[in-house]
């Protein structure tokens, strides 16, 4: 297997597929590459979310979980076959960043022979890095984009990613129960439109 080059997109990607999207130079003369998956975490569908899924307010969780990577571009030209150097097809985008596209569907490294599938792995935890507890309001885990934070044990959720080979373990919290109107739909929801409120 070979990592090839505008292979995928971030629009056509599956669960269980990685996109390698793309690299961006960095402080040090390093590069940090961006990789997209949508995580299948295996927890039930919602019917209301399923229903409202062309709602960006209800499909939160649909979206590709980006995890960066930073490493030498010469170690990363090696393990990826791609070549990351200044020769590379980089380009400025609107940010003023030097950035190398890359969609690179399900990528791979080759370990002394042995080839490796690269995933992106969640770990949530309820103790914050400095940064997560000092941005609380847009770190900590919340019911879609700007609804009520979920907890664990009382104590709020922040949901971390990082990159491993072949087999992600995710660690995923389990939330406290929603409170629930009396008829049983999920308090926050408007019964005669079902917007969120």
């Amino acid at each position: 297997m070979k990592n090839t080059i505008n292979s995928g997109s971030l629009q056509g990607l599956q669960a269980g597929q990685c996109l390698m999207i793309q690299a961006r130079k960095v402080k040090g003369g390093k590069v940090q590459i961006e990789f997209g998956e949508i995580i299948d975490s295996g927890r039930t569908v919602n019917p209301l979310g399923l229903f409202n899924k062309s709602d960006d307010r209800f499909n939160v969780g649909n979206k590709a979980r980006r995890a960066w990577l930073t490493a030498e571009p010469k170690d990363a030209s090696n393990l990826l076959g791609i070549d990351m150097s200044n020769q590379a097809d980089w380009i400025t985008d609107q940010l003023g960043n030097e950035v190398l596209e890359l969609n690179v569907l399900n990528p791979v490294v080759n370990i002394n022979g042995t080839t490796h599938q690269l995933k992106v792995e969640i770990v949530e935890t309820v103790e914050p890095t400095e940064y997560q507890a000092a941005n609380l309001q847009t770190s900590a885990k919340r019911k879609g984009k700007d609804g009520d934070f979920i907890t664990h044990r009382g104590m709020y959720i922040f949901a971390n990613t990082r990159l491993v080979f072949d087999r992600a373990n995710h660690i995923l919290l389990e939330a406290d129960a929603t409170t629930k109107a009396s008829n049983g739909i999920p308090a926050g929801v408007n019964l005669n439109t079902g917007e969120l409120f």
